[in-house]
């Protein structure tokens, strides 16, 4: 197998750039661990949503740690096998990683954004007795979230801690994705799309119906186009 192709260096440098910026954001607050808490798949048509929350001791992180998350930047900015390669740096590196999912009947029964808000509510509590501080990302979370919390509007582009916390979710149901369910579906492509409203998932929704982890509801739909939007409105029995 040949070795992957090796960044340019001023990449290297845009990209380490970014993650020291974080890093700073999360070593200026007032504590010493930092908890952030985000989500992935709010925007999909099939499929869990995940929340991930991961503490941080900034000041402490050695050369090795430092360097093995260089990359750390916002999991829509950056390739599946870095997002799998960091997971791993976050996991051996952070103080607590903590993973919350809804199930797509869950997101139907309550609501998309009340279940999001409910996830990432449980993720920071996972790590209130450990942070210092913890941030969400976007936002303010009902109990069992700390009182203190506080959201950071783009805070997976702001903070380590939500930054990592967006790549452990994304990995995380991206895993799920193109693997369980692209094996037990194999018809609908969810190894390209991971649930995402696509031309070719919704060729396979108008072609296939609907599978039991599509989210039914209306409010809980990524609004596909208006002939695929008819089988979320009137689901065959």
């Amino acid at each position: 197998m040949s070795a992957p192709p090796k960044q340019p260096k001023q990449a290297k440098r845009r990209t380490q750039a970014r993650s020291a910026r974080l890093f700073r954001y999360d070593r200026a607050q007032e504590g010493i661990i930092v908890g952030g808490a985000d989500e992935a798949g709010r925007g999909c048509l099939a499929g869990p949503l995940v929340a991930a929350g991961v503490a941080f001791n900034p000041h402490a992180l050695g050369r090795r740690a430092r360097n093995e998350l260089r990359a750390l930047d916002d999991s829509k900015r950056l390739s599946a096998r870095a997002r799998e390669d960091l997971a791993g740096a976050i996991i051996m590196h952070a103080e607590r990683v903590v993973v919350r999912s809804a199930c797509a009947p869950t997101i139907d029964r309550g609501g998309l954004h009340r279940a999001n808000l409910r996830l990432l509510a449980e993720c920071l509590a996972g790590l209130a007795d450990l942070a210092d501080v913890t941030l969400s990302d976007g936002f303010r979370l009902p109990a069992p979230a700390p009182p203190n919390h506080r959201a950071v509007i783009g805070g997976d582009g702001t903070s380590a801690a939500i930054a990592a916390a967006s790549v452990i979710a994304k990995t995380v149901r991206d895993r799920m994705m193109t693997g369980p369910a692209a094996s037990t579906w194999p018809e609908f492509g969810f190894g390209s799309h991971v649930g995402y409203g696509t031309p070719l998932h919704q060729q396979a929704l108008r072609a296939h119906g609907l599978t039991p982890i599509h989210r039914r509801s209306f409010q809980s739909t990524a609004y596909p186009d208006d002939a695929t939007m008819r089988l979320f409105e009137d689901p065959p029995g």
